[in-house]
């Protein structure tokens, strides 16, 4: 035998009954009745929502052209390539990769970014001061201490940067649209400034301290300079090794004269007698170069002078340039080493400028400055429509909140209550009575409102 399925119980629901219906289509019924008297009841007093809907259109219009405008001018950075080391080289090679790991690798090795650091300087005290300075800040914002213009000025300056690009981005707001331009334009040449003034890489610490031996060097360079032109000027000594030997020929030229003038002198004796014209003038050719000889080989009679050779002698005898040539060579060698290190720190000097000059982070422009021809600030359209629509809304508020008052009985105590404590604020405070009358008034001319609508067919 088969066995039959299992059919399945029928669910039963409960059926509203026919009082429930009727209830639920009564109270349907009363809502709608309720939502139509509410717009009836605005219908009939659309003159006075109207009318207020003008005046807050008035008054918001009146605002936004009372409110000063303000212009914002918006400069854009494209900072360096700071990827010199092999840190910020893995985590560039990290950034590429994914955006998060890339950072979180930044942030565990202490790296920061170059955006991050014009920001930080674009930021500072410093370059805030001299902006404000720049530009007399304080008597624009009216703030009579450097605190409240600092702040006034953080306040008008946006400086934010593109996590992706790393774009860097300079925006300032003010009344004035080209002080605008020209304090977004500072703010670059200030970060130019202060980033070539504070920079300390390595190349700027090795061209400081050349910069400061190679004046060192300068001054010992001068005082050689001076020591072997004093010496050389007082001895007469140009080069004793050239001085030497020219005064050896010099000496040898003169004494083969003076051999050959004595060989002719001999030979003139044996002709002639000794009171002779040409027995004389051979005479006294040899003494002339006996005296030369004496005078180059520094034998002479006469007495030398303060600096050890005799008056009339431009340059020092053959006896002298032994004892001048030590002190000579000691100068002339100091002057030439202070020369070679003078040349050689001048060299590294200019190539440490050239080193610091790249690794000086300077600032690309990406977009300059410039006078912005619209207001940023404020949207006058935006402020007329709101306005309006609150001076609407707070009519038709108005409008409900009174017929809602009007049909609470009169001898309900909440009623009772708000009543006395209106009257006893009006009583004391002598401008709540105006406002109270005026509300009278209002009152009033919203009760004609609807008379008037009543009595039309």
């Amino acid at each position: 035998m088969t066995k039959e399925p299992i059919k399945p119980e029928p669910v039963i629901v409960d059926q509203p009954t026919a009082e429930e219906i009727y209830v639920q289509e009564l109270e349907n019924k009363l809502a709608r009745q309720q939502l139509l008297e509410k717009f009836r009841l605005l219908w009939l007093n659309r003159r006075f929502v109207f009318r207020a809907a003008l005046i807050g259109l008035a008054c918001a219009t009146a605002i936004a052209f009372l409110i000063p405008q303000r212009f914002v001018s918006t400069t854009r950075l494209m900072p360096p390539d700071s990827q010199s080391s092999s840190s910020l080289a893995l985590v560039s090679a990290l950034s590429g990769q994914s955006g998060l790991l890339g950072g979180l690798a930044g942030n565990l090795l202490g790296i920061q970014s170059t955006g991050a650091l014009f920001i930080g300087v674009l930021r500072s005290r410093s370059v805030e001061d001299r902006i404000i300075s720049r530009f007399d800040l304080n008597r624009v914002y009216g703030a009579r201490l450097e605190d409240s213009a600092r702040r006034d000025l953080e306040e008008n300056t946006s400086i934010s940067e593109d996590q992706k690009s790393g774009i860097i981005s300079v925006a300032v707001t003010d009344h004035n649209p080209r002080r605008a331009a020209a304090i977004a334009g500072e703010y670059v040449d200030q970060l130019n400034t202060m980033m070539t003034q504070l920079s300390t890489s390595s190349a700027h610490r090795e061209r400081v301290f050349l910069e400061e031996r190679l004046n060192t060097v300068s001054q010992d360079l001068e005082s050689a300079e001076k020591n072997f032109s004093q010496f050389a000027s007082k001895n007469g000594t140009i080069d004793i090794t050239e001085q030497g030997k020219a005064m050896v020929e010099a000496g040898a030229t003169l004494e083969g004269q003076l051999i050959a003038a004595q060989s002719e002198l001999q030979g003139l004796k044996q002709i002639y007698t000794d009171n002779n014209v040409r027995v004389r003038a051979t005479e006294a050719r040899i003494t002339e170069l006996h005296r030369q000889l004496e005078k180059l080989s520094g034998t002479a009679i006469t007495p030398p002078g303060d600096n050890g050779k005799p008056p009339d002698a431009m340059y020092p005898s053959l006896r002298q340039l032994p004892i001048l040539g030590v002190p000579f060579a000691d100068l002339y060698r100091k002057l030439k080493v202070e020369e070679a290190v003078y040349e050689t720190l001048t060299k590294e000097y200019e190539l440490a400028k050239v080193e610091e000059a790249k690794e000086t982070p300077t600032v690309k422009v990406l977009d300059p400055p410039e006078v912005p021809g619209r207001k940023s600030y404020p949207p006058r359209f935006v402020i007329m429509i709101l306005g309006s629509f609150f001076a609407m809304s707070s009519a038709l508020i108005w409008v409900l909140g009174r017929a809602r008052w009007q049909a609470v009985a009169t001898d309900d105590p909440g009623k009772q209550l708000a009543q006395e404590i209106f009257a006893t604020v009006r009583a004391r405070i002598p401008w709540v009575s105006s406002n109270g009358a005026h509300a009278g008034a209002v009152e009033g001319e919203i009760g004609k409102d609807d008379e008037r609508s009543e009595d039309r067919p």
